[in-house]
């Protein structure tokens, strides 16, 4: 490979390098459900639906949990722990307004929750779908 192929080669890298560190830091720090949504339509690539939200939320996995089986069926209302029978604060940013207020924390619980429930991490367009869902809760 010449020098010149290799500089390009290492410029795409960083260049590639560069916008993964700017997804991160666009998921850090204090936020809103609605900059969040934006973020993870982005990242899908398309539009949230709050109903596919809803059917996701309260959807069991094979091993016979929800989301909702931990915050549930209304998530306007406190949930409870499924194994442990600790009370969950309401996910519904219309009645606890910390919720969604901090991407860290949101990418914190949907790593751990959809590994819970799902086995696997949710993606950004499962994310922003529930996102939109429960932003709009009345």
């Amino acid at each position: 490979m010449t020098s010149h192929n290799t500089f390009i080669s290492l410029r795409g890298i960083l260049a590639g390098l560069v916008s993964l560190l700017m997804i991160g830091a666009s998921f850090a720090g204090d936020t809103s459900p609605d900059a969040l949504l934006t973020q993870y339509q982005q990242a899908a690539g398309q539009k949230a639906d709050r109903l596919r939200g809803q059917k996701f939320f309260n959807a069991k996995a094979a091993n016979d949990l929800s989301c909702a089986s931990c915050h549930g069926a209304s998530p306007a209302q406190p949930g409870k722990h499924a194994s442990t029978g600790k009370t969950i604060a309401p996910l519904a940013p219309l009645v606890n307004p910390d919720r969604f207020s901090d991407s860290a924390k949101v990418e914190k619980w949907f790593r751990r929750n959809c590994k819970d429930v799902l086995s696997r991490e949710c993606t950004p367009l499962e994310k922003a779908d529930v996102v939109a869902y429960l932003k709009e809760m009345k």
